[in-house]
């Protein structure tokens, strides 16, 4: 046996010590929340909870096309609410839970029971299905998505995001208002539709299928150019005609989980639309 220093020594010694040669694959730990009250984020948060409650008043009273304009109004507080947190290093523990309580209201509960006062109500208890199954689809994806938070791929969403459902939802509503289409309880093919996409928009949020989530672009803190122009190009479609447009999109990204879920499929790599075990990768954050 050589001595310390020596060259036989050396040699002696394992390549790699380290017990667990794959730790470094897996998710490094999130930091733990605050646990403080912070103003700025939060008064996003209930500003967005108001568009919510508006919305549901304007469907109440009527007035539809105010109903989806505040709906839509709540998506874009709620997707500005994280990202102050962030900027101004405010996130908490609170924080979190209010935003999260905040969603199943405004992109829960409020597309529903809008759809509902528009369209479902005179199919009887047969509205009652997509409406309820759409709460309940976004109460479970919400939970879903704060249990597996730190363990899922942050590029995808893993099914349809809350507020591109509500988006869906409220999109037909708008789309069909801003068309002249008044009293649909009466047309058949308009609540038919609307049952329908409001049943999609609920079974959507509650499947494995990978919505792509833009955060890997949010995240950066240069773009191309490119991107700058695709923004100025999507700006002055929507400003054509908003409903339409805005409809026309979420449409697209609602189809686009399934068109990824496809092409994994055809390239043979593990993906499945719904869960069928517990040992599956996208059930790791829900089980011991």
């Amino acid at each position: 046996m050589g001595a310390p220093g020596s060259p036989g020594a050396l040699s002696s010694r394992p390549v790699n010590d380290d017990p667990n040669p794959h730790a470094d694959d897996e998710p490094a730990p999130l930091p733990p929340l605050r646990r403080g009250i912070y103003v700025l984020p939060n008064a996003i948060t209930l500003a967005a909870l108001f568009s919510a409650f508006y919305g549901i008043v304007m469907a109440i009273n009527g007035r539809f096309e105010a109903a989806c304009i505040a709906i839509f109004v709540a998506a874009v507080l709620d997707s500005l609410d994280g990202r102050v947190a962030r900027m101004t290093n405010s996130q908490s523990a609170f924080g979190e839970q209010m935003d999260s309580l905040s969603d199943m209201v405004a992109f829960g509960a409020a597309p529903a029971l809008i759809m509902y006062q528009w369209a479902l109500q005179d199919l009887g208890r047969l509205g009652w299905i997509p409406a309820f199954v759409y709460i309940a689809g976004a109460a479970l994806r919400l939970a879903r998505f704060n249990v597996n938070i730190g363990v899922v791929d942050k590029r995808f969403f893993q099914g349809l995001p809350s507020p591109a459902a509500a988006a869906l939802v409220i999109g037909f509503i708008w789309v069909m208002d801003d068309s002249g289409f008044k009293g649909v309880s009466r047309i058949d093919w308009i609540e038919w539709s609307a049952f329908a996409i409001t049943l999609y928009a609920g079974l959507s949020m509650v499947t494995n299928a990978p919505f792509y989530s833009f955060k890997v672009w949010g995240g950066r803190r240069t773009v191309p150019f490119a991107v700058l122009i695709a923004v100025m190009l999507v700006i002055a479609l929507v400003a054509l005609d908003p409903p339409k447009v805005l409809f026309g999109i979420f449409c697209l990204y609602a189809l686009s989980g399934y068109a990824v879920y496809a092409w994994r499929k055809f390239k043979g790599k593990p993906a499945s639309v719904l869960a069928l075990s517990t040992d599956e990768p996208d059930e790791k954050g829900l089980h011991p």
